[in-house]
């Protein structure tokens, strides 16, 4: 059932608070605090201080920030404004590395990349952040990527570490060791502010509901 297979959460300006779930949802699914844990550094440009926006940032921006990340392909993406405005995204971690969960994990992102179709990159976008960014260059990326056989608007996240660990934290997935990292999959619609939780290990068609679900905002 899918109240076994998901957690609804808010996000606000604190942090994450999530709506309340069924036991089974609780038992299968590791929730992660900002107050317990945070990366070590916070990045420069996410402290308080003058804006560099011309514009007053909007809550989202304020909340998720705009650090520099860098996609496979080795372009400068910020993490905002440039992977989650205006989109809905399945944001999934993994290490290039890791030879457990991360092949089973990504081998049903390549399950949701192929039920979405023509569709990826417009109604939806999958997101891979690294958890091991000093290792994971856009070089290592691009070659993992074509291990699933990654579509545009399947997009591969590495960059400094103290900005990769700050975006992970702002979606409640920061680890201090990259072998604790999370199977657990995010799938938000930005514009419509509808943030969901899944087991990224759960069957691709149950995952696909809930992301047909967040595209329709429901």
């Amino acid at each position: 059932m899918q109240s076994k297979l998901i957690v609804t959460i808010i996000l606000l300006l604190g942090g994450i608070f999530l709506l309340p779930v069924s036991a089974g949802a609780q038992d299968h699914v590791r929730i992660r605090n900002h107050a317990a844990s945070a990366p070590g550094s916070v990045p420069e440009h996410t402290q308080q201080g003058p804006t560099a926006t011309p514009h007053p940032p909007t809550p989202g921006e304020k909340y998720f920030s705009d650090v520099e990340l860098i996609n496979q392909d080795g372009q400068k993406l910020r993490f905002y404004s440039d992977v989650l405005k205006d989109k809905v995204v399945i944001v999934s971690n993994f290490f290039t590395t890791c030879t457990s969960v991360c092949p089973p994990l990504n081998r049903n992102l390549e399950k949701i990349q192929e039920a979405l179709g023509e569709r990826l990159g417009k109604d939806a976008f999958i997101v891979s952040i690294s958890v091991d960014p000093e290792t994971d260059t856009p070089l290592r990326l691009k070659e993992y990527a074509r291990r699933f056989h990654a579509r545009p608007g399947w997009i591969f996240l590495t960059g400094k570490k103290e900005n990769v660990d700050w975006a992970l934290y702002k979606i409640g997935q920061y680890v201090e060791k990259k072998d604790d990292h999370s199977t657990i999959v995010i799938i938000g619609n930005e514009p419509k502010g509808l943030w969901k939780k899944a087991l990224g290990m759960a069957k691709p068609d149950e995952l696909m509901k809930v992301v047909e679900d967040v595209i329709k905002n429901q």
